[in-house]
């Protein structure tokens, strides 16, 4: 007979998130069944599904296309595998309390398994991206795509106003959760309780860490880089969350139909074998600080959806499965990243 158990996916969502969230997040997110199991300890690959089930439901929250996309997914019995979450930072000492690039994330994702797949030059943009993928499961647990921006790359005067606007630069992590999270690497596990309280110290690393920037240092920032100019409002939140769907490119044409704003090109990795699109990004209203230091609010880019496809590699498989091309094309990266280009 099944258990009746609650599995422990849902046993760490539910206490953050509440049952009727944690009940629909579980029904639109195609989830490996491996994940699923119930138990009193909560595995490294089942703490990493719970933050990237939290991330995603984030995104949503913040991209009325993407919600809408979710609801009529839900309305017609569909199911969102999500690929990969794309977060961007900054490539700088100095920033406040916040480790600088990359480390402000990866001292997150080291513990909960995820490993170097592939680095990217971002050439064009003055960055570079990393993708990390889940040890035990880097097929079904969503990847992260991490970019950091290159400061030394850009003018001074680029410079000046990028540690304008990061010196501010809060520490989320409490010393309880860094201690967890030392637990969980030594151990590879955590009881229910400390995942419980990990998982929302965690989440509240995925955000802008920053004061509310000065309206003059982000149009300083804006014709040299929009990624930095985004950054400057957005932070370290998802920038975007992406489905692995079978058929882009039918994909484009019902979504397009539907009146969703969709990218207009399909983009090709050199392979072939992985294709991606998206939704133009949503448009937020943001504070500025202007140069008297009072409030003000400006429409700006927030975050998108994107949509992947992946085929397998010809010729290389394990011995029960072929291997799922899970690589990134720098070419196809950059044109994605122009979603939150303001035009």
């Amino acid at each position: 007979m099944p258990s009746s158990e609650p599995i422990v996916l849902e046993q760490i969502l539910t206490p953050v998130i509440g049952p009727e969230r944690t009940g629909r997040l579980l029904r639109i997110l195609t989830l490996d069944p491996a994940l699923l199991a119930p138990g009193n300890r909560v595995s490294r690959a089942v703490l990493a599904q719970a933050l990237n089930v939290l991330l995603f439901e984030d995104l949503i929250a913040r991209v009325p296309a993407a919600a809408l996309y979710v609801e009529r997914c839900l309305e017609h019995g569909g199911t969102i595998l999500h690929d990969h979450g794309a977060v961007r930072t900054v490539d700088l000492a100095g920033m406040g309390a916040l480790p600088g690039g990359q480390e402000a994330i990866m001292r997150i994702l080291r513990p909960l398994g995820y490993q170097l797949r592939g680095t990217y030059p971002l050439e064009r943009l003055r960055m570079t991206g990393r993708s990390y993928a889940q040890a035990e499961h880097p097929e079904t647990i969503a990847q992260f795509f991490i970019s950091e921006l290159h400061v030394d790359r850009f003018p001074a005067e680029f410079g000046e106003a990028v540690t304008r606007v990061t010196s501010s630069s809060k520490d989320p992590l409490a010393p309880e959760a860094v201690a967890l999270l030392t637990k969980l690497e030594v151990e590879g596990s955590l009881s229910i309780a400390d995942a419980v309280a990990l998982l929302p110290a965690l989440v509240l690393c995925f955000d802008r860490q920053h004061d509310v920037p000065t309206l003059a240092d982000y149009e300083a920032l804006l014709p040299h880089s929009a990624e930095m100019a985004w950054i400057s409002t957005e932070g370290n939140a998802f920038n975007h969350a992406t489905d692995r769907v079978q058929d882009v490119e039918k994909l484009t044409i019902e979504q397009k139909a539907l009146g969703q704003p969709m990218k207009d090109k399909v983009e090709v990795s050199g392979s072939g074998r992985v294709r991606q699109t998206a939704f133009h990004a949503a448009r937020v209203m943001r504070s500025f600080r202007d140069a008297s230091g009072s409030l003000v609010e400006r429409e700006v880019p927030g975050s998108f959806l994107e949509f992947i496809a992946r085929d397998f590699i010809p010729g290389e498989a394990t011995q029960t499965a072929p291997i799922l091309d899970l690589s990134f094309d720098p070419s196809n990266a950059q044109a994605i990243f122009k979603m939150t280009a303001t035009s």
